[in-house]
């Protein structure tokens, strides 16, 4: 297969954000564009006819997920991850990096990637890091695995997605700039290692920047991925969304202008706008899919808005006998064809269907925005879209 390339098409005036297209063996992904999240090889409620009707560029899966369950040899057998998951068009992995903080320093912090008021209480960590590579306990049986830099890789090639992310060390957001340091150190060997155990891919991978909260640690990672990586990921903890703002800016202006960049694990609508301007190209999030499961459906301006984070609870009564769809503005499948009264009846019922319908929705809003946002950037019509939606 061909080397994958990222050009860029067209750029915003007086910002970072471009839009571009990734050329790929299964297909282009045409950015800035959000990739939904289909963690065991299927987007949750969504099938990929429907993906592919909503125009959906690309889809995620987890490595360390599929590598427990059904495995990547399985997988290879059947041609692999696109067309096993019969999408037949461009794929990304993630390392496994994400599943190894949480399952150590994320339990024993209760922290996520962003520190929130509400994060849980503190819990034993299921790992064991040191240089060579993480040994944890599988959440299917109990089994012991372990995973380094090499079998990560392995198992990505293996899995044969077109889009894939060196082996990371996730930093706590609680961590000091010492622990944090240390952290980068471990990330920056590992990294290193992916690379060399990537040789003779087609696939295209990704340096992951960490450093947590602080500059210069992010911009020790972003220079030290920029001089050995054609794709960078931009990883790591970080305070609030102030500090992520700051955290994309700072890694954006010490890696080259040409390579493509990748946002893990970000999905709300304003983010999505501040860092597109910022110079990020794709993002990943499994928001949509988990806020539709739990009733939740995304609005645009005027009912959405940054207050209300452009979202509302099918569940509340005001929506019992409302005739309206979910997003008078919404061109998917969901709004064209069903009522807010009548997926409100679903949901109360716990109708399996209410939760495909608001997820289809969901992923079909974030996805049709960012095309948007790159229409808008292909017109010089960023900051007029922009300030439609985030007033």
């Amino acid at each position: 297969m061909g080397k994958i390339k990222f050009e860029i098409i067209n750029k915003g005036k007086n910002i970072k954000a471009r839009a571009g297209i990734i050329k790929t063996p299964h297909g282009n992904v045409e950015t800035p564009a959000f990739i939904p999240v289909g963690t065991n090889s299927s987007v949750k409620s969504v099938s990929p006819r429907d993906l592919r009707e909503m125009k959906a560029q690309a889809i995620l899966a987890n490595t360390y997920h599929l590598h427990l369950r059904p495995g990547e040899d399985l997988i290879n057998k059947f041609g692999g991850l696109s067309k096993w998951m019969s999408w037949n068009g461009p794929t990304m992995t993630d390392s496994g990096g994400f599943q190894v903080f949480s399952l150590g320093i994320g339990l024993e912090h209760g922290v996520g990637k962003l520190l929130r008021e509400e994060e849980g209480e503190p819990k034993p960590r299921l790992n064991k890091i040191t240089e060579e590579g993480v040994t944890f306990q599988s959440h299917i049986d109990g089994s012991t695995q372990f995973l380094s830099p090499e079998i990560s890789i392995q198992i990505q090639k293996k899995l044969g997605a077109d889009l894939i992310v060196a082996f990371d060390d996730l930093e706590s957001p609680k961590h000091n700039f010492e622990e944090t340091k240390a952290s980068l150190e471990l990330t920056e060997k590992w990294l290193l290692r992916s690379k060399n155990a990537y040789k003779n891919s087609w696939q295209l991978l990704y340096g992951v920047t960490h450093g947590g909260a602080f500059k210069d640690l992010r911009v020790r990672s972003a220079k030290f991925n920029d001089k050995y990586f054609e794709a960078i990921a931009l990883g790591g903890a970080h305070k609030n969304k102030q500090n992520m703002h700051d955290i994309v800016e700072w890694t954006v202006d010490n890696v080259s202008d040409e390579k493509p960049k990748h946002m893990l694990g970000i999905g709300e609508v304003d983010d999505i706008f501040e860092l597109i301007e910022r110079g990020v190209d794709t993002f990943d999030c499994v928001i949509p899919t988990r806020i539709g499961r739990t009733g939740f459906f995304f609005v645009s301006p005027s009912q959405g808005n940054i207050k209300n984070r452009f979202r509302f609870d099918i569940n509340k009564p005001q929506f019992r006998t409302d005739p309206k769809p979910l997003d008078s503005n919404c061109t998917c499948y969901t709004c064209q064809n069903f009522t807010r009264a009548y997926i409100f009846h679903l949901f109360r019922s716990r109708e399996l269907l209410s939760y495909s319908l608001l997820s289809t929705h969901n992923v079909h809003f974030l996805v049709n925005l960012t095309r948007q946002i790159r229409n808008a950037i292909l017109t010089d019509e960023f900051k007029t879209l922009k300030k439609q939606w985030l007033v």
